[in-house]
């Protein structure tokens, strides 16, 4: 019997997110709009820690 063809099966790739960059202070223009950049900078940086805690639970080691 040959081996040609046959695959191992293999867990798909599982990366440790990222951090979100933070803005520069810059970046905000302290006009006060409804949805600034540290704003949505706070909210992408909740979804990684949340993702991270997640990804360290799959990855305990």
């Amino acid at each position: 019997m040959s081996n040609v063809g046959s695959t191992i099966a293999t867990p798909a790739a599982d990366p440790q997110p990222v951090p979100p960059a933070p803005p520069d202070p810059e970046d905000c223009c302290r006009s006060g709009c409804a949805v600034c950049v540290f704003d949505l900078y706070n909210e992408a940086l909740e979804r990684y820690e949340a993702a991270l805690a997640a990804w360290l639970a799959r990855h305990p080691e």
